[in-house]
């Protein structure tokens, strides 16, 4: 049996004691510790993460998931990813394939640990069977509608079914005829027999199957009739041997229904449900549903958008693994309602690629400049360092000749005090390479500065001088021979309120960020970015960490801005 061996493993790698040295980060931690110490299930540590394949993994997915294999990983246990597939309507095999994607990309292994809720229908039908012979389940003929309207308030008992005393006979034969395809959509459910006047509306006597004549992604054809949540989380979990159920917030009223079902049917194991606060980010939103809205309408390309949440869209961004699970950790695990600023994500992303990604120059909004005594026909290369805080990255070569471009933000005719850049009659450094002074503006009929005419110090090549003058400016540039063109993609918020659902009144999309996406289509890069691959992240120095998009073609070089070099929006409340 392929559980029992998965047990076996399990028990082979847990450890005779807690190492001490572990830290104790979070609630959970302190809990998954004294259990351990007190004996309990023997000692295991089995966690799962359930996504339901009805939509791509975000941000808040991703908490879920390091804490899930986290525990395991911390406790020398296992973690299970396990679709939660009970719905047919809307989960298919592209949602599968991009989790388990996600999932490995995060860093995250589930060999021998992936399973499905439906591989377990066979043995849910049973368990349900089960309660229909102890008299713990019914199948009741109201309409979706009668049960909603039967259920009560929470200051109002609900009414009990017509149906709530059929007998043990006719329900295990209406059952057989739910699953052998006799009945139309919503002619039956089959529910719990618990309580109508329960103060948790979940106890009021639940649904745990319905009818739904749908091919299923995993199973095709063969049922007919689907296990609600409810009733499929616990079991599963106890089939799966796993000892502790973590859920954000939204199940704890759940809790109770979770330990009914366990308790009344004939389970492997009981599994214990702790609940901790989902991940709330400003300027976003982390529904599924509302995600999907914004696909379907087109105020997204798609999932994998990099203004998405999702983390198929973060990796399209240039985000990395690490910084996502350093993220992650340092918003930590508690009990109270998260609402964590974006910055606090950008600044995780910061810190990872400031140690790895490669230094390059490129120039956004390119302004021409010709070098009026450098030789015509001359082309000089400069030996730089890829990263100047790293040496093992090696070098590169930088081409530089008589035309270059700058940057136009890098230049004004008659400039304010502390700007140190380039002006004229002023002297500046190119990086790398010379200094040169301003001597002439080109501007065209409207008085827009189209080419500066510039002269530079043969003898400051490398940024220095002989008689040792320093220039207070440094500018990035490119050949204007040897630059490729590239349409560089910069993201910025998708909405342009920090808490787009808490304007109940208004219509989501009405809080759209309308330059979420800036994009530029004459950018010039020097030549080495061509050799990146799809993904790669790299600095565009003074600009931000920007990255190879996969729309990139051989003929047209595209480029997203994974994020700013600091953070640049005003601070709000977070609590």
């Amino acid at each position: 049996d392929l559980h029992k061996e998965y047990r076996r493993q399990r028990q082979m790698r847990i450890r005779d004691r807690v190492d001490p040295d572990l830290p104790t980060t979070n609630f959970i931690h302190q809990i998954v510790r004294t259990d351990i110490a007190d004996g309990k299930n023997a000692g295991t540590v089995v966690t799962r993460f359930p996504p339901e394949p009805n939509g791509y993994l975000h941000i808040g997915h991703a908490k879920s998931m390091c804490l899930n294999f986290g525990i395991a990983e911390d406790f020398g246990g296992s973690c299970f990813l396990r679709f939660d597939d009970t719905n047919p309507d809307k989960e298919n095999r592209e949602y599968v394939r991009a989790i388990q994607t996600d999932v490995h990309w995060l860093g995250f292994d589930y060999t021998n640990c992936l399973t499905h809720a439906s591989d377990y229908f066979d043995q849910l039908y049973a368990w349900a069977v089960e309660l229909i012979e102890h008299g713990k389940a019914y199948v009741c003929s109201q309409s979706a509608e009668e049960i909603r309207a039967t259920r009560g308030t929470l200051t109002k008992p609900g009414t009990p079914s017509p149906y709530r005393d059929r007998n043990i006979t006719e329900n295990l034969d209406l059952f057989a005829e739910m699953r052998s395809g006799k009945f139309a959509d919503g002619a039956h459910v089959l529910r719990a027999k618990i309580d109508m006047a329960a103060p948790n509306i979940n106890l009021r006597d639940p649904t745990l199957y319905r009818i739904r004549h749908q091919s299923h992604q995993q199973t095709g054809d063969l049922w007919c009739i689907y296990p609600m949540y409810d009733f499929t989380h616990p079991l599963s979990d106890a089939i799966e041997g796993v000892t502790h159920s973590l859920c954000t917030l939204e199940f704890e009223d759940h809790r109770p229904l979770y330990d009914w079902i366990l308790e009344n049917v004939s389970v492997p194991c009981r599994p214990r449900q702790i609940e901790f606060s989902r991940l709330s980010l400003d300027h976003t939103v982390m529904s599924k549903r509302l995600l999907t809205t914004l696909v379907d309408a087109g105020h997204v390309t798609g999932w994998d958008d990099p203004r998405m949440p999702t983390l198929s869209g973060m990796r399209r961004r240039g985000y990395t693994p690490r910084s996502i699970r350093t993220f992650c950790n340092r918003i930590g695990i508690t009990k109270k309602d998260q609402k964590i600023e974006l910055s606090a994500l950008e600044s995780c992303i910061r810190e990872d690629l400031e140690r790895i990604a490669p230094r390059r120059l490129g120039v956004l909004r390119p302004l021409k400049i010709i070098v009026e005594n450098y030789p015509e026909d001359q082309t000089e290369e400069f030996t730089v360092p890829n990263h100047p805080g790293d040496s093992t990255m090696g070098t590169r070569t930088l081409a530089f000749c008589r035309e270059i471009w700058i940057d136009e933000s890098d230049f004004i005719e008659d400039p304010p005090a502390k700007f140190f850049r380039l002006a004229p009659g002023r002297e500046v450094r190119l990086r790398y390479a010379y200094y040169i002074t301003c001597t002439r503006v080109i501007k065209d009929n409207s008085g827009r500065v189209t080419e500066l005419r510039c002269h530079y110090d043969p003898d400051s090549r490398g940024g220095g001088t002989a008689d040792g003058r320093k220039v207070k400016g440094t500018l990035h540039w490119v050949s204007a021979r040897h630059a490729l063109d590239a349409e560089i993609r910069l993201y910025n918020p998708l909405f342009n309120i920090a808490d787009p659902k808490s304007e109940t009144n208004r219509d989501l999309h009405d809080f759209l960020n309308d330059e979420s996406l800036v994009t530029l289509s004459k950018t010039k890069v020097e030549a080495s970015i061509e050799q990146h691959s799809t993904g790669e992240c790299f600095q565009l120095e003074r600009l931000g960490y920007f990255c190879v998009d996969p729309d990139s073609t051989t003929d047209q070089l595209v480029l997203n801005r994974t994020v700013e070099l600091r953070d640049s929006r005003p601070r709000t409340h977070t609590s």
